[in-house]
């Protein structure tokens, strides 16, 4: 009888609320993907390079134009240099450039600080190659990081943190003091950092993203991960880059080879030169903040608290105030009764803790999220 690698793990919850959504005809807002189609010229960009002949395997590590689209757009917007020859390297997704990095520094025994509610890929990845595991969990509503409680967990095994910002689900953005702070507690440590930057064009109302590899004492042990596809709303074509020292980039570039080894053709060579116009990623917060604020605005009619995302394109809402009904029947009830799926917040704590939370993705069309805002007002408790 085979033994499972993953004994705990099933079918993802994005599946389950997407599946039930689409039985129910439900407007979706649980699985985090854009409800509106990319630019239609890049579109035309991919149709251009495929229809030119690039449609042969890329290199390994990316096409030149991209990797060198990569580096420049890090330099220009957040001051970070990266050789695109030596430290830039495309992946087929986010999810496996968080993959390849893990792989890269985990070894069986070793501990990685994850932040939680966290990214459903973190623990499994961690596990498959012998890692532990620790958890912290922040509070809400606000989600600011207990750097005390982060010493706490701290022991002479921890080998990798895992840092989310902006985070997904509850759109907290990391500062210059939570930079500060796991700088110097790493200090003494052989650890790294593998960062989930996958939403670091979307911040809002003038906040920053910080990235560790911002920090002096934290870019040489960075990966930083991030993704086009959600950059510019093409989740589906599973575009992502990993951007770390050469050192680090060698050994990151061992384990991506046998994953995936390289990603698809004419599309890369479209993202290089959509990237030649900035435009097209400064713009991005911009407009998603204009619908963050339209959902919100629409939300305050209805009996749920909440605090405004900080970034990426998901809302979080408590009800503990109205029901003690469990989050994952709450979410199912809804987009039943309703028709309006979501996720339940429980779903993203190793120990399903039920915090009475609900995370909505309001990338989509403003038809869907005033719709959705209305029918959730109606509720009656």
């Amino acid at each position: 009888m085979l033994q499972s690698k993953l004994p705990h793990v099933g079918t993802t919850i994005f599946t389950v609320m997407s599946g039930l959504a689409n039985e129910h005809q439900a407007l979706n807002l649980s699985q985090g993907f854009p409800g509106f189609d990319c630019d239609p010229a890049l579109s035309e960009l991919v149709a251009k390079y495929t229809r030119g002949g690039f449609n042969q395997y890329a290199p390994m590590t990316g096409v030149p134009p991209l990797r060198q689209a990569l580096a420049a757009k890090a330099v220009s917007v957040f001051g970070l240099t990266y050789d695109p020859d030596t430290e830039v390297t495309v992946t087929s997704g986010a999810t496996e450039a968080l993959f390849a990095a893990l792989t890269a520094v985990i070894r069986p025994g070793d501990e990685v600080l994850i932040f939680e509610p966290a990214y459903d890929s973190y623990a499994p990845a961690i596990e498959l190659n012998g890692g532990i595991p620790v958890y912290i969990t922040p509070e809400g509503p606000a989600y600011a990081i207990d750097w005390t409680a982060v010493a706490g967990k701290i022991s002479s095994r921890t080998r990798a943190v895992i840092v989310n910002t902006p985070h997904n689900p509850t759109g907290y953005v990391w500062t210059q003091a939570d930079l500060d702070a796991l700088a110097a507690l790493l200090k003494p440590l052989d650890a790294w950092v593998v960062s989930d930057e996958v939403y670091e064009h979307i911040t809002f109302d003038s906040q920053p993203h910080l990235s560790p590899a911002s920090h002096p004492d934290l870019k040489d042990r960075t990966f930083l991960c991030g993704s086009l596809g959600k950059t510019f709303h093409v989740t589906g074509w599973k575009i992502g880059f990993c951007l770390a020292p050469k050192a680090l980039s060698a050994e990151f570039r061992k384990i991506h080879q046998y994953l995936t080894f390289s990603t698809v053709t004419p599309v890369q060579y479209a993202l290089a030169e959509y990237l030649g116009n900035p435009e097209h990623y400064l713009t991005v917060a911009a407009f998603y903040q204009r619908k963050r604020d339209l959902f919100v605005q629409a939300l305050e009619a209805s009996a749920f608290r909440f605090v405004p995302s900080q970034g990426t394109f998901f809302q979080n809402v408590s009800y503990g105030h109205l029901s003690q009904e469990n989050d994952y029947d709450l979410a199912v009830r809804l987009t039943k009764q309703i028709g309006v799926a979501s996720i339940p917040v429980s779903v993203f704590y190793h120990r399903k803790d039920d915090h009475k939370q609900l995370r909505f993705c309001f990338a989509k069309d403003d038809t869907m999220l005033l719709e959705a805002a209305e029918r959730l007002s109606r509720l009656s408790w």
